[in-house]
């Protein structure tokens, strides 16, 4: 089977890579409402086919998207509170104190006023009877096989202070215990299956929208769940634990030049014998979770599922690991099997091995081709001109890069002489847009730009992830006022002379 994005009659086309936490809006976050309902508005109007997202699940400790207490739960940062409002659950005055201009996303005074207006809304839709609705009803019915575990993980984090699940008492820590003492938290539970359901009916109306206008939604699958998550809690068989249900071994990657320590994620690696004998059912489950969400899906670290470094739990550094084989051919045809008109994206970036490039072709997923990576000799696989295939996805960067600014000014030596010689100048164009122009004018069936990029930012305004950085990541916010007829007509005008604009 070929999974090519052409096959599905998806050729030369663009995209914008654009955060939902990122859009703008007045209370502190990004949101499923207006402001991103006039981002699609946006994608139309310059000409733009497909709306990449970060991943929408819940984060915690950190900020991160790929560290999330619940892979197939969504954010309830996201739920729209003028959506709320509009549906009477809030009142106009009882929205100041959730008012926030900050350029940044702060996400401890998100953590620290959010729940309690959601809360006040939830307590409306209580006394209007919504709980007794057909429509969410028919939610609660439809996800069962893990909104019930999600809410009672929730629910139980709030009744221990937000600590580890690890550290919870014996009742609690166990899954099949603590599922018979659900009714000691039918309240909270309660509260929790409602910020799914208003979020989820929030998201689906969105890419609706999307849709009805020639808008395509893709969407980012981490490759690793959090520990300290819904996910490991409710399935531990699935993971390499001890007894104390701590992990054996970890995820990360190797020391190399950018990262002397290598890189520690933290997250427990999958117990793939026992994955294997029962078909990847957890697997495919979450894979038909993502694509309930979004049209097309981006996997992280696809390298991963042919081989994995893991390091030793408790280790300081990640330097200490090692590679393991993973049975990613037989995943993925299982997955092409339950899903056979499902479109993926494999993020094959990384230390890319020759079994990470039969497990590509194996499957037919376009690869990613990151421009940035592209200039470090003179017939490196991510310049344009060597791309054997055109059943690939071109970015200029992405969200763990520089900004494209930035990196241009910090060039040097022979990649600067070899990105002057390989990345033509447009004669009044800076050189930012010069990279964007070379992945646009690529071969590949898709290119998707940073929305940083096309508003040309350095590292200090609009940087999203530094890898190996603790803090201080995934806060960028986009100006109010980034919707110029100047922008929009730069990037119409770009993408129409390389053939991607829609028609």
């Amino acid at each position: 089977m070929n999974t090519s994005l052409k096959n599905f009659g998806f050729r030369r086309k663009s995209g914008i890579l654009m955060p939902i936490s990122s859009l703008a809006s007045p209370y502190g976050i990004g949101s499923f409402g207006k402001e991103a309902y006039d981002f699609v508005d946006f994608l139309v109007e310059t000409g733009t086919k497909c709306w990449q997202v970060l991943p929408l699940n819940p984060t915690s400790y950190g900020d991160s998207p790929y560290q999330s207490p619940a892979s197939v739960a969504l954010n309830p940062y996201f739920i729209d509170l003028e959506i709320l409002r509009k549906k009477g659950l809030l009142a106009k005055a009882e929205l100041a104190v959730a008012k926030n201009s900050s350029k940044k996303v702060d996400y401890g005074w998100l953590f620290n006023t959010r729940y309690d207006i959601l809360a006040l809304a939830h307590r409306r839709f209580l006394e209007t009877d919504g709980h007794k609705n057909a429509e969410y009803k028919r939610f609660i019915r439809k996800n069962s096989a893990w909104i019930n575990d999600y809410s009672l993980f929730m629910a139980l984090k709030v009744h221990y202070g937000y600590s580890k699940w690890t550290s919870w008492e014996e009742k609690h820590k166990d899954i099949s215990s603590a599922r018979d003492s659900r009714a000691d938290f039918a309240d909270d539970c309660a509260f929790f299956e409602w910020i799914q359901f208003e979020a989820f009916t929030q998201w689906h109306a969105l890419v609706e929208y999307a849709h009805e206008n020639g808008i395509l939604i893709i969407g980012d699958m981490p490759i690793y769940v959090a520990h300290d998550s819904m996910d490991v809690w409710s399935a531990p068989e699935q993971f390499l634990l001890d007894g104390e249900f701590n992990p054996t071994v970890v995820a990360g990657c190797p020391p190399d030049g950018y990262s002397p320590d290598g890189q520690l994620w933290g997250n427990p690696i999958y117990n793939w014998d026992l994955m294997s004998k029962d078909g990847f059912t957890w697997w495919k489950k979450r894979v038909g979770m993502s694509f309930e969400l979004y049209d097309i899906l981006r996997i992280d670290h696809f390298r991963g599922f042919a081989g994995y470094y893991n390091i030793p739990y408790g280790e300081p550094t990640a330097k200490n690991g090692k590679w393991d084989s993973a049975p990613g051919i037989e995943l993925f045809r299982e997955v092409k099997e339950a899903f056979p008109k499902g479109k993926i994206i494999a993020e094959d970036l990384g230390h890319i091995t020759p079994d990470v490039r039969a497990l590509l072709e194996s499957t037919g997923f376009p690869g990613m081709k990151m421009l940035q990576f592209a200039f470090f000799d003179d017939n490196s696989e991510y310049l344009p001109r060597t791309y054997a295939t055109e059943n690939c996805v071109c970015y200029p960067a992405t969200h763990d890069s520089d900004c494209i600014r930035s990196w241009c000014k910090g060039l040097s030596g022979d990649t600067r002489k070899r990105f002057n010689k390989e990345c033509p100048h447009v004669k009044g164009q800076s050189r930012t847009f010069d990279l964007i122009e070379l992945s646009l004018s690529s071969k590949a069936n898709l290119t998707v730009v940073p929305m940083q990029d096309y508003l040309a930012l350095t590292n200090f305004e609009g940087r999203m992830n530094t890898p190996s950085k603790p803090d201080g990541n995934w806060t960028w916010r986009i100006s109010q006022r980034y919707r110029t007829s100047t922008l929009i007509e730069k990037i119409k005008s770009i993408t129409t002379r390389t053939h991607r604009a829609t028609k």
